[in-house]
């Protein structure tokens, strides 16, 4: 393994949990190497990917500063990052605060993560068409956007009134809920049904580090 990089991220071109910790490694300026596991070899499962990460998926991320520490779950990674490499608290809160942020990094890998996967899955890999079952799935991202319009209408970020690393692990399955999931549900309209949700969410791609991120993916697939 190439030690060129502070970190070595073992990710997917297409899995968006990857996505959400090279944001955050973007945005605080941290070097690091992604290697693209191929799923389609089952390179996720290999021995090579399993010593890191014994669940077997993305992302693991290893820190070769800190005696090639390897960390497997997006949320906890995310934690890491801001906890050991933040210490200003550019992108992270601190005290009674710091639980607030917590909430909203389980839910995102709780409550957006799973359902926006399940509805990707059912739109556009299961074998067979369940219509029920996107349907299902469909309600349930209408349901977690609500939620974050619940809040973001009343204030500009999630927590401590500034963009944190809860915000920015929100980004790439909200772009695959525009870009895939509700784009064919009768009427959705993102800025006119969630409007502050929106606004948010703009701001945060429009960001330097997050478009030049996005756009390796982009160049990727």
């Amino acid at each position: 393994m190439s030690h060129g990089k502070q970190f070595t991220l073992f990710t997917h071109v297409g899995g968006p949990n990857g996505w959400k910790v090279a944001f955050v490694l973007a945005e605080l300026g941290l070097t690091y190497e992604s290697v693209y596991l191929d799923f389609g070899k089952g390179e996720q499962k290999a021995p090579e990917h399993t010593k890191y990460n014994p669940n077997g998926r993305i992302p693991t991320l290893i820190d070769h500063k800190n005696g090639d520490l390897a960390i497997w779950e997006s949320g906890a990674i995310i934690v890491y990052l801001a906890d050991k490499y933040d210490p200003e608290g550019k992108f992270s809160v601190q005290g009674d605060e710091k639980y607030a942020q917590l909430q909203w990094l389980f839910f995102q890998a709780s409550g957006q993560g799973p359902y926006f996967g399940q509805a990707v899955w059912f739109k556009k890999y299961h074998p067979e068409q369940l219509p029920s079952v996107v349907e299902r799935y469909q309600k349930e991202t209408l349901r977690v956007l609500g939620v974050l319009e619940s809040v973001l209408s009343k204030q500009e970020w999630l927590v401590g009134g500034k963009l944190t690393v809860a915000d920015l692990s929100f980004i790439p399955w909200n772009n695959f809920a525009t870009a895939l999931i509700l784009a064919d549900y009768p009427d959705f309209n993102f800025e006119k049904d969630f409007p502050a949700t929106a606004a948010w969410h703009s701001k945060l791609t429009s960001r330097p580090a997050i478009k030049d991120v996005w756009g390796q993916r982009d160049t990727l697939l």
